[in-house]
Order: C-alpha cells, then sequence, then structure tokens
C-alpha cells in the first residue's frame, strides 16, 4: 500500500485575519482526501503559541471552554461556531524552530509541564498547508520559517509572499511590469502624526475624491475605508494607521470629483494555479452588498452577489485572464492566488489591476474554490493540486547548489 503523504494544515495565526484562517482551515480539514493525505493539524493562537495534535483539533472543533459566541457568515454552519476559540490564548508550546535531519521536520523551543509531550518532540512532516492569511502568515514570515526547516509548502515563497502582501511593493511591481493601476499616494503614519495637514494638503493635490484609504500590509479588506471627502479623510487615515506603519490612499476607479456623479466600478477575480506555468481561472464578479466590499460585506452581513462567470465580452474575460497571469508573474508567486480587478462602468470602461492575494480565503465557498469549480475542478481536487505543486517547487528547489 502506498504511504500516505503527512501534511501539515497551520491555521490561526497572529493577523487581524484570525478568524477568518480558522474557517479556511476548517474547510480545508473537511475536505482533503483521507485516502491519500495524513493530516496533521497545527494552530496558531492569537498570542503567537502554537497548539498541536489533539489541542489543535479540539480548538477548531470548539470543544474547550470559552470557545467564544459568534460565527463568521463565509464558513461552513457546522464550522464557524468555534471562529474565536484561537483569540482566547490557548496554547501548548512556544513557536517552534527547524530541526536537522532528513526530511522536514519542526520542533518546540521548548516543551512546558503543560505541553503535549514533556519531551522535544518532532513533527515530521511531508509538506505544510499554512491556511494562515495577513501579516505572519501570508507576508513570507512563515515561509522563511519553511524554507529553513526544509519543507514544501503551499503557497508562494518568501518574495512572493511578501510582494503580495505589501501593497505598495506590489503597485511598483504591477508599474515595472506594464499593467494599469489606480493612482495611487503611499505615506508613512510618522508622518501624518508630525504634520496631518500636510499628509492631507498632499493627498488631495494628486488624488479626487472619493479615496480608498488602506493599510499597505494586510488582507480582507481589514482597516480599509472610504473617504468621500476630507472631514472623512482624517479618521480612516487613523483607522488604517491601527493596523500598519505605511498607508496607501488610491483614488476610487471612476473619480468624478462629485459624489453624484461617481460611477461604481466592477468589481472582477481571477484564480490562479501553478508554478512556472500557471493557470487561469473563469472570471467572477463580486457585487457588494455595501457601498463596497470592505470586511463586514465579506464575513458579516448579508446582501453580497458572486456572478460566475461575469458578463463580460469575450475580449474583456481574456484580458482580465492574461493581466492576471501577468500579475501572478510579476510578483514571483507559485501555487496560487487569485487576482482582483476593477473595471470602470460603461462598456468602455477601463480595467485597472487591483491587488493579488497570495493566499485567499478558502472556504468551500469562498471564491478562489468558486472560481475553480466553476472552470472544472472541485474542491478536494483543488486541494490535492496544490499539495502537489508545493512537491513539485520543492523538488526543483533542491536542484539548485547553494554552495560551491
Amino acid at each position: 500500500m502506498k504511504k500516505k503523504l503527512r501534511v501539515g494544515v497551520i491555521f490561526g495565526g497572529r493577523s487581524g485575519e484570525h478568524e477568518v484562517s480558522l474557517l479556511s482551515a476548517a474547510s480545508v480539514l473537511k475536505a482533503i482526501d483521507p485516502a491519500r493525505y495524513e493530516v496533521v493539524p497545527i494552530g496558531i493562537t492569537k498570542q503567537g503559541l502554537w497548539v498541536v495534535s489533539s489541542d489543535a483539533e479540539r480548538l477548531l472543533a470548539g470543544d474547550l471552554p470559552d470557545a467564544g459566541p459568534s460565527a463568521l457568515r463565509a464558513g461552513d454552519p457546522q464550522h464557524t461556531a468555534p471562529a474565536a476559540v484561537l483569540a482566547k490564548g490557548k496554547g501548548v508550546i512556544v513557536p517552534p524552530m527547524p530541526a536537522a535531519g532528513p526530511g522536514g521536520s519542526l520542533v518546540p523551543f521548548e516543551s512546558p509541564a503543560s505541553a503535549i509531550s514533556p519531551a522535544r518532540e518532532v513533527l515530521q512532516l511531508d509538506v505544510v498547508f499554512p491556511v494562515l492569511h495577513g501579516t505572519f502568515g501570508e507576508d513570507g514570515t512563515m515561509q522563511g520559517l519553511f524554507e529553513l526547516a526544509g519543507l514544501a509548502y503551499v503557497g508562494s515563497g518568501v518574495l512572493g509572499s511578501a510582494a503580495g502582501m505589501d501593497k505598495e511593493v506590489m503597485k511598483r511591481l504591477f508599474l515595472a511590469a506594464g499593467l494599469p493601476i489606480t493612482k495611487h499616494v503611499t505615506f508613512l503614519r510618522r508622518e501624518w502624526e508630525q504634520n496631518p495637514r500636510k499628509t492631507i494638503a498632499r493627498l488631495e493635490a494628486a488624488l479626487k475624491y472619493p479615496l480608498f484609504v488602506k493599510p499597505a500590509n494586510l488582507g480582507s479588506s481589514v482597516g480599509i475605508s472610504k473617504a468621500h471627502d476630507r472631514k472623512e479623510l482624517g479618521p480612516a487615515i487613523e483607522q488604517a494607521a491601527a493596523f500598519d506603519r505605511k498607508i496607501v490612499v488610491e483614488q476610487a476607479v471612476g473619480s468624478r470629483g462629485s459624489r453624484s456623479k461617481m460611477g461604481k466600478a466592477r468589481e472582477l477575480e481571477v484564480a490562479v494555479l501553478g508554478n512556472d506555468e500557471p493557470l487561469a481561472s473563469v472570471v467572477g464578479e463580486i457585487v457588494p452588498g455595501k457601498e463596497f466590499y470592505d470586511y463586514e460585506a465579506k464575513y458579516l452581513s448579508e446582501g453580497s452577489q458572486a456572478i460566475i462567470p461575469a458578463k463580460l465580452t469575450k475580449k474583456q474575460s481574456s484580458q482580465v485572464r492574461a493581466m492576471a497571469l501577468d500579475a501572478f508573474r510579476a510578483c514571483d508567486c507559485a501555487g496560487l492566488a487569485r487576482v482582483d480587478f476593477l473595471l470602470e462602468a460603461g462598456d468602455s470602461g477601463r480595467l485597472y489591476l487591483n491587488e493579488i492575494n497570495t493566499m485567499p480565503g478558502f472556504t468551500s465557498i469562498s471564491m478562489y474554490p468558486k472560481l475553480w469549480e466553476a472552470s472544472g475542478m472541485k474542491y478536494r481536487e483543488l486541494i490535492s493540486r496544490l499539495i502537489e505543486l508545493a512537491l513539485e517547487r520543492k523538488a526543483e528547489q533542491e536542484q539548485i547548489s547553494y554552495s560551491r
């Protein structure tokens, strides 16, 4: 009998997208093929503590006391109740370090008396599926740990992950690749704190209202708000600055300087899958239940609608899909990514590349899996393909010589 691959599914984490990660991981754990994979759940609390084995499963299943009351709408119903469990800080071991030896492994720095095992326990894994969103998981930090540990892992490497997380760096790469992006200004929190008037004057000289104000390093629309005028701009900057030291302000697509004349841009999304020869899914469209697709519209409130495939001309669809692949390559991504676009209102509207997400939401009803399902690839098959791509990338890396 062929030996099953041992897959470590890591979830939780310290970012503002912690709860979204739990939903994604619950769906992956439910759908992954048990005939092919032996799964090791590995949780990370909001405080950065790592939980393994049965404790990770209990946390995800909500079997521990004080599991947390609320659920996020975007998850599978049977898995949403424990969405806030890891926020309670339950943990059994501190973050791990790479272990020497054949294959990939992780070893705890130390094992306190309350740990699962008092001995130094090695987690031997064939591949890691980091279902982690946002900072400390999707931004290259975790990927660096996997590289040091010699582990195969799903998704982009250190560079692709870091570039895909930092909206300013991402835009620089898009520009270098000749891809169209929205007008924007980037500044540091320190600049805002030292001279708010100067910062606002700079923004108003370069951009027209309404403006989207975003923390440079975060996802799931956390910390993002829309400012229609100067009165709303200050509070929007304060909110974004709470999540990052670098703030990106973008001019809304179709800006005409007046709220009444503002044409609403269409929000398009494409799922990309692959390594050196990536493939693009069909194009999907999000119709937000609110003014724009913020965190609440994505996960808490009803009313947002996904249209798959998007109602586009054949030419428009081809353009969007080709641009998604160009964006994927521009950021040196691998494995998976969801690429988001803005299309100006009207038949002759211009297409803008908005951003790339290197570890998009991964519940069975998230946009990334739904786009691939509409393209002919089922959720379980998609998970297996991502694991295969991780192993392919690891095999290619092993051909590289790192010494003379």
